[in-house]
């Protein structure tokens, strides 16, 4: 009986008292015990009826027995559907009426009602379902899969409309973890210092993929905090973080060459990492970042090489197995033009869940994937992201719908229009700016309580700008392009 995920991540480490997870006071979980835990999860599954095929949506803090439920998941055929903790209320109400799981678990300090089934789990591992993990036991038995399973899927950003599902497949998740191991040189003597959340790609498919692939150890931190970071650096080997980790450690005075001397590598990702971060962070520590590019529909599919030259300002070459290309309305654009980037390849979605027409605008007859980002392949092959096609806002690691938070801002009394942008931010890559034209003064407070109740904390506007009057062409379409260019300064 054949399982991609399971035969290739876990069952290698049945039995295995090789430390997985280390925690900052110097305790350790093995492969074992982990497994263990899987198992277990896996079990309460089979007891509330599971199928392979079925949904569970989790949305809870990150924690070890979250990392379990996705182990038991792929073994059991069951499709992983995470969502970030600060969703509100009603943006969970949304994913649950399209992911229609079979089971939802999230924390127990949500109280929002919900017209499935719920479990409870708490990030300090509390909650109905660890009480039902206790009754039921279980072992982490897998079920037949092929690589063209659904193992999960991520509801992924766009500008306009509501959230896509975008289906990954075992294969899809597999092909990619191995070209990573691979380009990254990752071993069983690798030690990740994990402080990235686990409810999207990097932290979860990149980040704990890589490690399971290749018998590595993990440092789990609930979250990212600096100081702690520099702490725990001592232990570990390699880190995978957002822009918005490394400007803030250069801002912690016991980040240096000491503290960092030690690592193998450091890798950035999910945002744009400004060149003069790059060279800021060489010089405090002797480190080249190492940035890669991906998404959500498709994994990673470029990365600056390990071993050869890490070019600032690029995301490197396409990974093993994966095709790139930039193309402009004649076709495939040749060196140093600047296009659309197109990918192709064995780590590329099958398309959006329930939206076979968002699937086949996007996704070509012949695999290659529209990622909606422009950019230019030198004549080394080296990509360079020059900016996004679509609106979308990249704020810390974490895609915004312009359209969602201008939906939620247009609805307040008073305005007349709003057009919500991303402007450079020191810290966060890009903050989101919210451009305002109401009938008289907008009461700003009053706004930005309507987007605290209603949107999560990193798509709520950092700043607000009241205009007379939106900029727009002949055709009556907004110029985002004018507005991000006459604010771009707004948090230098």
């Amino acid at each position: 009986m054949a399982n991609p995920l399971h035969d290739a991540l876990l069952a290698p480490h049945a039995g295995s008292d090789r430390p997985l997870i280390r925690d900052a006071d110097g305790g350790a979980l093995s492969y074992a015990g982990f497994l263990d835990l899987a198992g277990r999860a896996a079990g309460v599954l089979d007891v509330r009826g599971l199928v392979p095929g079925d949904r569970l949506v989790v949305q809870v803090e990150k924690s070890v027995a979250a990392l379990a439920i996705y182990a038991a998941c792929l073994a059991r055929g069951v499709i992983f559907v995470p969502l970030n903790p600060a969703y509100t209320d009603p943006e969970v109400a949304y994913f649950v009426g399209d992911a229609e799981p079979a089971l939802v678990v999230r924390d127990p300090a949500r109280d929002g009602a919900l017209e499935v089934p719920v479990l409870t789990l708490s990030s300090t591992g509390e909650g109905s379902f660890t009480r039902a993990t206790a009754e039921t036991g279980g072992t982490l038995e897998p079920v037949d899969r092929g690589t063209d399973d659904l193992a999960a899927f991520l509801y992924t950003s766009g500008t306009t409309g509501r959230s896509k599902g975008a289906m990954l497949t075992h294969g899809n998740l597999l092909s990619n973890a191995r070209a990573l191991v691979e380009t990254w040189e990752v071993t069983g003597d690798d030690v990740l210092l994990h402080a990235l959340p686990i409810f999207h790609a990097h932290g979860l498919f990149v980040a704990v993929d890589t490690t399971l692939l290749a018998g590595a150890s993990m440092i789990w931190m609930p979250k990212f905090d600096a100081r702690g970071v520099v702490a725990a650096l001592p232990g570990a080997t390699t880190m995978m973080g957002v822009p918005t980790f490394y400007t803030r450690l250069l801002a912690e005075e016991g980040f240096d060459r000491g503290a960092a001397g030690h690592m193998r590598l450091f890798v950035s990702g999910s945002a744009p990492l400004l060149a003069e971060t790059h060279a800021r962070f060489e010089a405090r520590t002797g480190h080249r970042i190492l940035e890669r590019y991906g998404m959500t529909e498709t994994g990673m599919n470029t990365s600056n090489p390990y071993g050869g030259e890490r070019r600032a300002g690029t995301v490197g070459l396409p990974l093993p197995g994966t095709e790139v290309r930039v193309t402009g309305e004649d076709g495939a654009l040749p060196a140093g033009e600047i296009g659309m980037i197109e990918v192709r390849g064995p780590n590329v979605f099958p398309g959006y869940w329930r939206m076979p027409d968002k699937t086949a605008e996007e996704l070509g007859p012949e695999g290659w994937f529209t990622t909606g980002d422009l950019g230019a392949i030198d004549t080394d092959g080296y990509v360079t992201i020059v900016g996004r096609g679509k609106d979308l806002v990249i704020s810390g690691g974490y895609n915004v719908y312009p359209k969602e938070v201008e939906q939620v801002l247009d609805a307040a009394p008073g305005v007349v229009e709003t057009a919500v942008i991303g402007v450079p931010h020191p810290d966060f890559g890009e903050g989101v700016v919210a451009v305002v034209v109401a009938e008289g003064p907008p009461d700003l407070d009053l706004l930005a309580q309507a987007a605290a109740q209603q949107l999560a904390d990193y798509k709520r506007p950092k700043a607000y700008e009241v205009v007379d009057a939106l900029p727009r062409n002949a055709m009556g379409k907004i110029q985002k392009a004018e507005l991000r260019e006459r604010l771009r300064g707004t948090f230098a």
